[in-house]
């Protein structure tokens, strides 16, 4: 008998804790996501830009934005959609991102898209960011 259930992803909530970047330069940004529990991942392999876009996020500055996150918040606004978590998972050995928007009664939901982004996207609205569990570390 063939087995028709999906494997079932089991999302962990996580919390920035730490933004910075790999490089003296800061061309390339490292973050790392905590669990309640103390497990955590590391991010690395992303602009230092969107680092320091995080950064700023973080720290309530919300008034300067690039132009791609602009282009979202006035879309988001203009249809009254909310941000209300982003979904971190690995594919192919990289990792991606579902953005979750409610408009209404209905969920939207964006697939696979860089986790990076994702992540800015969620600093700068204070939304849930959630990891897939396998990838969490002691």
């Amino acid at each position: 008998m063939k087995n028709n259930l999906k494997d079932i992803t089991k999302y962990i909530k996580v919390k920035i804790t730490e933004v910075g970047f790999v490089d003296p330069q800061g061309l390339q940004g490292i973050l790392i996501l905590t669990a309640k529990d103390g497990r955590n991942i590391p991010i690395t392999a992303f602009s230092g830009e969107v680092a320091q876009h995080i950064k700023r996020f973080i720290n309530g500055d919300r008034t300067s934005l690039p132009t791609i996150y602009k282009l979202v918040e006035e879309l988001a606004e203009y249809n009254y959609m909310l941000l209300t978590k982003i979904e971190i998972y690995n594919k192919e050995s990289v990792l991606r991102a579902n953005i979750h928007f409610k408009i209404r009664n209905k969920e939207i939901i964006l697939k696979h898209y860089r986790a990076s982004d994702s992540i800015a996207l969620a600093a700068f609205y204070d939304s849930e960011i959630l990891v897939d569990e396998i990838m969490l570390k002691n």
